[in-house]
């Protein structure tokens, strides 16, 4: 018998190819809500001959909280527990479960495991906290774009950690995603003094090339008085050195991957993008350095921050690269052996190893 009555809540827009696939995999709930947001395609038609509970409301301006908000006021009022997920992620199966052995009355909200993508090799790439598993009446969804749950409880709020609940993103590449940025300017334009929403949004100017506008955000960012997590701090200046790269200022790169390493020096991140701008003015003992410094750190954090190549063959990938330019094939063949382990089938670095292989 379930202790706690859980419902499932999400948003939805032209979703057909990912609909009965998500239907599925949030079954174990005792009820599915669906708002749609404006589909034209056989989203509506796939809800219709389903179990979940759905309506349509097109809005004229459209942000993320509102409909968020929406779509939990769809739930019922004696719902226990709340799951927001979206229709390109799936759970593990026997969620509820894990769910339920993890909720108490006290708690307001899970943290869990999300798989946000996944390298080319299908192993994940980034890994975080995410924590959308809430109470139904002490949460309110912020903010037009980047959108997130704020407590808005009496009692304290408890937030549990569960290791073992997973979640996986499935994102379509093929979705444009040309809203966010307007929506991100209208977010800034709400909140100019929110650290967050101030990184997003340079961070969405780096997206799209705008590097200019981006260093100028970051550094908006960095002068907030509320911007104290170091590790988001030391990825804008890391995204400042990146705008720099671009731009062809390679000596205010260099300055902003070293004042990154400096904010968080117990991330990989930094140590390794300035061991590829090392190695692209061909800095082969300058990539050594830094890369034998970045495989000093063995522990990854679970933040939105990290980044796969970080973590992957890349590091050894670029040792081998370095110490073949330096002409020691003892230890080019060493490193490319180390990389293969992460992809032993993977055509380049076999290649490489076959050219080391012949050195003198």
């Amino acid at each position: 018998m379930n202790k706690y009555k859980v419902c499932v809540y999400a948003i939805c827009k032209n979703e057909e190819k990912n609909l009965e696939q998500w239907i599925e995999n949030v079954s174990e709930a005792d009820k599915v809500f669906v708002l749609d947001t404006g589909s034209t395609d056989n989203s509506l038609k796939i809800l219709s001959e389903s179990k979940v509970i759905y309506k349509q409301i097109n809005y004229e301006n459209f942000r993320f909280d509102v409909a968020r908000n929406d779509s939990l006021n769809m739930v019922d009022e004696d719902c226990d527990i709340c799951v927001c997920l979206d229709i390109d992620e799936r759970f593990i199966k026997g969620w509820r479960k894990i769910v339920e052995d993890n909720w108490e009355k006290h708690i307001t909200m899970l943290k869990y495991r999300y798989t946000w993508s996944y390298n080319i090799d299908g192993t994940e790439g980034t890994v975080y906290y995410m924590s959308k598993i809430h109470s139904r009446h002490d949460y309110k969804w912020f903010y037009p774009v980047h959108e997130v749950l704020k407590y808005n409880g009496n009692d304290k709020e408890n937030i549990k950690v569960v290791n073992n609940l997973k979640i996986f993103h499935f994102a379509d590449k093929n979705k444009s995603r040309s809203s966010y940025l307007p929506l991100l300017e209208l977010a800034y334009k709400e909140n100019p003094n929110d650290d967050r929403v101030v990184h997003y949004l340079g961070r969405e100017y780096m997206f799209y090339k705008q590097y200019e506008k981006a260093i100028y955000t970051f550094n908006l960012h960095l002068n907030l008085k509320s911007s104290l997590w170091h590790d988001e701090r030391a990825a804008s200046y890391r995204y400042i050195a990146r705008c720099y790269n671009a731009l062809d200022n390679i000596e205010l790169a260099k300055t902003n991957y070293y004042k990154a390493i400096v904010e968080s020096p117990k991330l990989r991140e930094a140590y390794v993008e300035l061991a590829f701008l090392l190695f692209q003015i061909q800095d082969y003992y300058g990539v050594i350095y830094f890369i034998n410094e970045a495989l000093k750190i063995k522990e990854r954090s679970i933040t939105y921050l990290n980044e796969a190549n970080s973590w992957d063959a890349t590091p050894y990938d670029l040792l081998s690269l370095a110490y073949y330019y330096l002409n020691d094939k003892q230890k080019a063949l060493y490193y490319v052996n180390k990389a293969l382990e992460f992809n032993k089938n993977n055509v380049r670095l076999n290649n490489n190893k076959e050219i080391f292989s012949k050195m003198n």
